[in-house]
């Protein structure tokens, strides 16, 4: 693997979960690795403007909400009302620490990094800052930036994208959501936490179609319940910024004002800049990078992993994602990571967890499967937090019993699938429902979930 004719064996390019994994993989491995970061700082758009700094303000929200709903805050007669620069203040210090902590791993493993927009001049050369470099293998690890589609002046300052809604002075009064993906949905959640009125407007015909049907109608519910609008089917035919707030014209004909618009209908490959054209290769028209099995573009030593060839988008899925390339171009088998089944984690409030198969996709695929539910309110551990609102729902065989999907709706749900996820990956047959319900479990928690959907399910067995 290791060829002096190159400065490196792999070159990375984007230092967020995917670029990072395939770095870290690598020079495990032995190979000299270096990797190019677009911003001044390591972490790419996950530690900057993704997930860690919305993940902290729905974690100061959550919280101050909590905070201020208490029934002895209230007896108090304490009130106030925090400013979004108060709810904000703690996502720095995260991030801060993110960057130290990301950056000892490249400063450990001697593995440079060079900041500045990379650019392929051919399949074994970039250039850097005007800097240029050669390497035996690539890792396309760019990430995605929100879509901005023509005659949307995002230049205006009542009209937000996902990275500069972070950057929101005011707590606005009413507040547009357009876009109703996990994005969009997560949002819509946290600004009605705040007080706000939300619209929350769907181009599909249901929340996050991929999830499970009953839990696609759980939030639903208690979002409605909560107070978000949410008008489905529906598609912009005009967006019109003015002095105090923003008109969404829909191509139903109706207008909605408010004081704010997110816009959060997709998001765009950062390929643009990279010269894919002089290494052969050709993004779709969303940005994307087309791989195949292995994270392998159709130049072969190239790979791509991440947010930047799509589904599922998740920077769980894109660390996996990219230990598998490297893996691949060391010529290590892969098997043992577990590539499918990654579970989704959608922060709304409540939280959603999922892993495996849907109700809807093992009845086109008919197989025999039962239901076992955990209704939360019923959980001691939840009575006792107050967190009563959620459920836990095994999918599982009928004849053997097999674990098949594993669905949480509630407080900590994208913790507690993980208990499912381990028992699903188990050889035959130690992953059936028999695991939940010999197993015992601490009493109060909420894992207990598991053992009261198994026997709820097992009881319906005949």
């Amino acid at each position: 693997m290791i060829d002096k004719k190159y400065d490196f064996d792999l070159f990375v390019i984007g230092s967020g979960p995917g670029g990072e994994g395939a770095a870290m993989q690598a020079t495990k491995g032995g190979l000299r690795v270096a990797i190019a970061e677009s911003y001044s700082q390591i972490g790419g758009s996950c530690t900057h403007r993704g997930t860690i700094p919305s993940k902290a303000l729905r974690y100061a929200i959550t919280n101050t909400v909590r905070f201020l709903t208490n029934p002895m805050i209230e007896a108090m007669g304490l009130h106030f009302s925090p400013t979004m620069d108060q709810l904000r203040k703690g996502s720095q210090t995260i991030i801060n620490r993110q960057v130290s902590m990301r950056q000892s791993f490249y400063d450990r493993n001697n593995v440079p990094v060079f900041t500045g927009i990379a650019k392929f001049v051919d399949d074994h050369t970039v250039t850097v800052d005007g800097q240029t470099y050669t390497s035996s293998h690539f890792v396309i690890a760019s990430g995605t930036r929100p879509f901005r589609p023509n005659g949307v002046d995002f230049n205006h300052a009542r009209i937000f994208d996902s990275d500069t809604i972070l950057d929101l002075k005011e707590k606005p009064s009413a507040i547009t959501v357009y876009g109703a993906g996990v994005i969009g949905t997560e949002y819509a959640s946290m600004f009605r936490n705040l007080g706000c009125k939300v619209n929350l407007v769907n181009t599909r015909d249901k929340l996050l179609e991929f999830l499970d049907d009953e839990i696609i109608d759980a939030l639903s519910y208690h979002l409605c319940e909560q107070g978000v609008v949410i008008r489905h089917n529906e598609e912009m035919e005009q967006i019109e910024g003015v002095d105090d707030g923003v008109v969404l014209t829909l191509k139903s004909g109706k207008k909605l004002k408010t004081d704010i618009l997110l816009w959060a209908n997709g998001r765009s490959g950062n390929t643009d800049s990279l010269g894919l054209e002089n290494i052969g290769l050709e993004a779709n028209n969303r940005g994307n990078v087309i791989v195949d099995e292995h994270f392998q573009t159709s130049t072969p030593n190239i790979y791509a992993v991440g947010d930047v060839i799509g589904y599922p988008s998740l920077a769980s899925a894109a660390y996996t994602q990219g230990r598998a390339a490297s893996m691949h171009m060391l010529g290590e088998q892969t098997e043992n990571i577990r590539k499918n089944d990654i579970p989704t984690g959608i922060y709304t409030s409540p939280e959603i967890s999922s892993v495996g198969k849907t109700e809807r996709e093992l009845t086109a695929a008919k197989i025999p499967y039962e239901v076992g539910q955990s209704q939360f309110r019923s959980l001691a551990r939840a009575q006792i937090t107050g967190s009563t609102v959620g459920m836990l729902k095994l999918l599982f065989h009928r004849e053997t019993l097999e674990i098949l999907g594993v669905h949480c709706f509630g407080a900590n749900a994208s913790e507690i699938v993980h208990i499912g996820q381990a028992i699903m990956a188990q050889p035959k047959p130690q992953n059936t429902l028999k695991y939940f319900i010999e197993t015992t479990f601490n009493y109060p928690t909420m894992a207990e979930a598991y053992r009261v959907a198994a026997l709820n399910g097992y009881n319906r067995l005949f």
